[in-house]
């Protein structure tokens, strides 16, 4: 047993098809975007960049949370919700709620740009209190909390090659 995750630890998904398919294959996911998304930068482009392409490709809805909201504007897009990390995790564990569409609770939840300690918090919660959900850290530090996470990658060029995949394979 993991003294950081317990019995469960996160799947490493190596393979940007791999995590298309988990992300496609969702019936109602979210994508949660933390401050990290707009100001760190892949390359060329910021991660928020990459994470707008993602959530593009399956009409996923975005949840801003810090000051996420505003560079949203700035691109021309809305967000579908603005909690903080904690409040979305809180209704997250909820079976019974509706979402931030109104469809129904989510069962795939995309993490990208939380501060690594609150997403730690933020996904244990989610994995011991809301096992009715899924949850995918898209972050090159890997979370083990998560029932996903990408390879961490110390080097950016592997990091900025795994982004390119995964929005390539999501079409």
């Amino acid at each position: 047993m993991n003294v950081l995750t317990g019995t469960r630890a996160a799947r490493v998904v190596d393979d940007p098809a791999e995590a298309a398919k988990i992300i496609a294959g969702a019936k109602n996911p979210l994508y949660v975007l933390g401050p990290d998304a707009v100001r760190l930068a892949a390359g060329d482009k910021l991660l928020i960049d990459y994470a707008l392409n993602i959530a593009a490709s399956r009409d996923i809805p975005i949840c801003a949370t810090a000051h996420v909201k505003r560079k949203l504007v700035e691109y021309g897009k809305k967000a579908d919700s603005t909690y903080d990390i904690i409040e979305i995790v809180h209704f997250l564990k909820m079976p019974d709620w509706k979402g931030v569409r109104g469809q129904g609770q989510h069962d795939l939840v995309l993490f990208s740009g939380v501060r690594c300690d609150l997403a730690e918090r933020g996904l244990s919660t989610l994995k011991h209190f809301a096992p009715h959900l899924r949850t995918f850290a898209i972050c090159r530090r890997g979370h083990p909390n998560a029932d996903y996470t990408v390879p961490v990658t110390a080097r950016g060029d592997r990091w900025i090659e795994y982004l390119q995949g995964l929005v390539a394979a999501l079409g």
